[in-house]
């Protein structure tokens, strides 16, 4: 296992790079203001660490909102779930670049069809979907976050920063959403109950949003991999593009909650529904582990400049990725811009995402699309492509048949793991021509 120590300094070196208006800021009045970071790590294939993608934040849109995004706000800027997005813009900006450049990248690659199902090195049903794109073998992936991931697998920790530590008793009436599933809960109500799918944000006081928390988020990215549904439309998933551990600060770490949210341990994982399971399309339960660095971010509330002084979060979201991608975003937005101005969209978004994509699918039909010298008449998945992201809604390219597998493993995990789950909808009737 690579060292934690390691994994948290690739992340930690790269955000200390950044200019300093991309940072949080001592205030004038002596407030010091702090935000959580999270990075995504590969280790190849001689050991070497590299940060592919950062970023930090801690806010997220309100479902009252989301009708007006178009796909120009982003739904969830939690530093983790940023990093995420941050992560399939490097995977789709790569494979842009092999075709515009012809260069080798040391993380994708153009994929090897073959007209027989194929076992990856795991032994998951690898078989060939029309994705020209695949993740080198030779490259793993881990995850720093210097914040516990708000939800289930922090909420001892949330409870122990409480004046009474001991889990609220406060009836649940909800508990039950008529079907049988248990109902989506706020973020730090009920601490009696455990193991259950939360919502962002924490606090009582905020608007409320439909946006699960990253406890949640990460339990499902072990089955579905780090890819979004655009990017595994170009680039095939595999179980290599799961994480293989995260790091958290010994002082974010609470064993009882991490096992018990992210693990398939019987008695105590939720997750112990899908341990060992596989599903078609190259998906599989691949548990990560959880291990510990003493090492803290110079912005986080543990920090010494914060525990000298009174300290307050900050309202400011880097994303930034190792092929150049450096925003800075103010609600969900660039830094400046009004909300919902679409010249305001960052790279990451819904919009700009689906551009770079669509821009990949174009590119793919004049290109060779396969290791495989093969004329257009026996690959037709370039033009399948190409016609899908010309789509005309957003929810269109979502729904097509070539994400029935990835959305047959979210259902079956929420189903029976993660039960309670409730989709964020209401921003997907949009095009590229919407404004």
């Amino acid at each position: 296992m690579v060292q934690a120590d390691d994994i948290t300094r690739a992340v930690l070196d790269e955000f200390d790079k950044l200019p300093t208006n991309r940072k949080p800021a001592a205030r004038s009045n002596g407030i010091h203001e702090w935000v959580p970071l999270s990075g995504i790590v590969a280790e190849l294939k001689d050991g070497e660490l590299v940060c592919l993608a950062l970023a930090t934040g801690m806010k997220c849109l309100p479902v009252s909102k989301l009708s007006q995004s178009k796909g120009i706000g982003i739904h969830d800027w939690h530093a983790e779930v940023l990093a995420l997005r941050a992560f399939n813009r490097f995977v789709l900006q790569e494979c842009r670049d092999v075709l515009l450049q012809g260069d080798e990248s040391p993380f994708v690659q153009f994929r090897a069809k073959s007209d027989e199902t194929a076992k990856n090195k795991d032994g998951v049903d690898d078989a060939w979907n029309g994705q020209p794109f695949e993740w080198r073998e030779d490259v793993s992936l881990h995850m720093y976050c210097s914040e516990a991931p708000c939800g289930d697998a922090s909420m001892e920790l949330t409870m122990a920063a409480q004046d009474d530590a001991s889990p609220w008793d406060t009836p649940v009436a909800s508990a039950e959403d008529g079907s049988g599933s248990t109902a989506l809960l706020s973020g730090r109500g009920f601490f009696s109950r455990l193991g259950t799918v939360r919502r962002k944000p924490g606090r009582a006081d905020a608007p409320p949003t439909l946006s699960k928390s990253c406890s949640d988020k990460l339990a499902l990215r072990q089955c579905t991999t780090l890819l979004s549904g655009l990017t595994s439309l170009l680039v095939a998933p595999s179980t290599r593009l799961c994480l293989r551990s995260i790091v958290l600060p010994a002082s974010q770490y609470s064993e009882t909650g991490c096992r018990r949210c992210f693990s398939a341990e019987a008695d105590i994982g939720r997750l112990a529904p899908v341990t060992g399971r596989t599903w078609p399309g190259g998906y599989a339960f691949v548990p990560f582990t959880v291990q510990t660095t003493k090492l803290e971010f110079d912005f986080s509330k543990r920090s010494p400049s914060m525990a000298s002084s009174k300290h307050a979060s900050s309202n400011l979201s880097v994303a930034w990725t190792l092929n150049g991608i450096n925003e800075c975003l103010v609600n969900g937005v660039l830094r400046g811009r009004k909300a919902f101005d679409p010249t305001g969209a960052s790279v990451v978004s819904r919009r700009q995402m689906w551009k770079l994509a669509q821009q990949v699918a174009t590119r793919l039909t004049g290109d060779s699309v396969t290791k495989d010298s093969e004329d257009e008449t026996k690959r037709p998945e370039a033009a399948t492509l190409q016609k899908l992201f010309n789509d005309t809604t957003y929810d269109a390219v979502k729904a097509t048949p070539l994400l029935a597998a990835r959305e047959a493993v979210k259902e079956d995990v929420k189903c029976v793991a993660l039960r309670g789950w409730t989709k964020n909808e209401n921003d997907g009737e949009w095009g590229l021509d919407t404004i």
